[in-house]
């Protein structure tokens, strides 16, 4: 998840023949696909274009970074609710998608099993913001904090050490999950110990067990406790157990060695991992591109998707995982097709009209280009994504009918997708 809204027409939606003060300061260059126009500081991904396919036409109405609960959730946050200012998330906003994936597997999931929905390295915003908010559509929103994702947390950098634009040390790549490392002193052996004991409070609560709102509390105590326990999530998270030539390959920077550690999270069984390129400090740090965008596009944010994705692509496919995982590559919104010179500074603005998502696995044909926009790349010509289209496509992945319901806090059925489609002309 880039966050910020990379822009299209410096990525996978190039205009070479427009205007200059359109098609921006790259140059695109051939890519295996035929007919795709690819930015010039994404040489790896050219070259691999047969493994994915690209939607050029996603497109909202929700033109700031609120639209991350769009993207995530699928469902559209009607503008009168919150201002661009208001980034917090809700109790009552619709649930993530990997937030839905956790609820419906509630009942397979065995004690001590891996996770459902994982984020990666920092929950949204924890960076950039410091924990004086939660921006919104990461969360469970009305399906209950039990099914918000398990995060971990990697230390705040500030802006002028940009974790995401340099290597960090290996003191610097702890991944830990909040509220799952074991306390000092405190042995597996202590931990059972911890564990029998309240066994037997529980069974003195077995008069509780007929009144409203207890029935799940045993399940998550198990899977809490499990998971505390199990060597299957400490060992995902053990990056250093892969060779030092394929972490370089990934780059030793945050996106990179996170993406890794998201492949080792689907190896070992999570069903939905989100790996994030936040904004330590907004622009021109991130892919909010106001100003600054050529020089951090070209030094750090273009080399840094090409490498990291290029290898996650490379890696996954090396290792069979491909076939059977869908990888999505996309941002909350594009950029205008226009610049937006601010003073002396080059940078083009919001842009939720038409900006393109990156696909590839589980069934998806590779070096396919799905949807064309127009010669600004400012709106679809044809074949247009909605959000839910794209929703419904990675439900419909994981074997979820994208046209079922859940059921809300009142226990009334609800659609799981507003009005979606499987985009399926992404398959063969």
């Amino acid at each position: 998840y880039l966050f910020g809204g990379p822009s299209q027409l410096e990525t996978f939606d190039m205009k070479p023949d427009a205007a200059s003060t359109v098609r921006g300061p790259f140059s695109a260059i051939s890519a295996r696909t035929p007919g795709m126009r690819i930015c010039e500081h994404l040489p790896k991904l050219a070259a691999c274009s047969d493994r994915f396919a690209v939607i050029r036409t996603l497109n909202h109405t929700q033109n700031d970074h609120n639209a991350a609960h769009i993207i995530q959730t699928g469902w559209h946050m009607p503008e009168a609710e919150r201002g661009p200012a208001n980034v917090n998330a809700a109790a009552n906003d619709w649930p993530a998608m990997g937030s839905v994936v956790s609820y419906l597997d509630r009942d397979r999931s065995a004690p001590g099993s891996m996770p459902s929905y994982v984020y990666l390295p920092n929950r949204h915003g924890e960076i950039q913001l410091g924990g004086r908010y939660n921006r919104l559509g990461q969360y469970a929103g009305w399906l209950g904090p039990e099914y918000n994702a398990l995060a971990t947390r990697i230390r705040k950098k500030a802006h002028l050490d940009n974790p995401y634009f340099r290597d960090c040390s290996e003191s610097e790549l702890q991944y830990q999950f909040r509220g799952l490392s074991l306390a000092d002193g405190v042995t597996l052996d202590r931990l059972d110990r911890r564990r029998s004991l309240l066994d037997q409070f529980e069974s003195q609560r077995g008069v509780l067990d007929t009144i409203g709102g207890t029935s799940g509390y045993d399940r998550h105590r198990s899977s809490a406790l499990g998971m505390v326990s199990s060597s299957k999530l400490r060992e995902a998270l053990e990056i250093r157990r892969e060779p030092a030539s394929l972490r370089d390959r990934y780059g030793r920077h945050l996106f990179g060695q996170s993406l890794m550690v998201g492949r080792r999270m689907v190896e070992a069984g999570s069903r939905f991992v989100t790996v994030i390129w936040d904004m330590p400090d907004g622009a021109p740090s991130g892919w909010d591109s106001h100003d600054g965008m050529t020089t951090s596009l070209r030094d750090h944010l273009l080399p840094g998707l090409d490498q990291s994705l290029s290898a996650l692509l490379e890696d996954m496919s090396d290792r069979g995982l491909l076939e059977e995982t869908l990888v999505v590559c996309v941002g909350e919104m594009g950029r205008t097709p226009k610049f937006e010179n601010r003073g002396s500074a080059d940078g083009r603005d919001h842009w939720g009209f038409c900006f393109p998502a990156l696909l590839a696995g589980a069934g998806v044909q590779g070096g396919t280009l799905y949807g064309r926009s127009d010669d600004m790349a400012a709106y679809p010509l044809d074949h247009p994504v909605s959000p839910a289209d794209l929703s419904a496509t990675i439900f419909d992945s994981l074997g979820i009918d994208p046209h079922g319901t859940i059921e809300d806090k009142e226990g009334r059925p609800v659609p799981l997708v507003e009005g979606g489609e499987v985009v399926r002309g992404l398959y063969a």
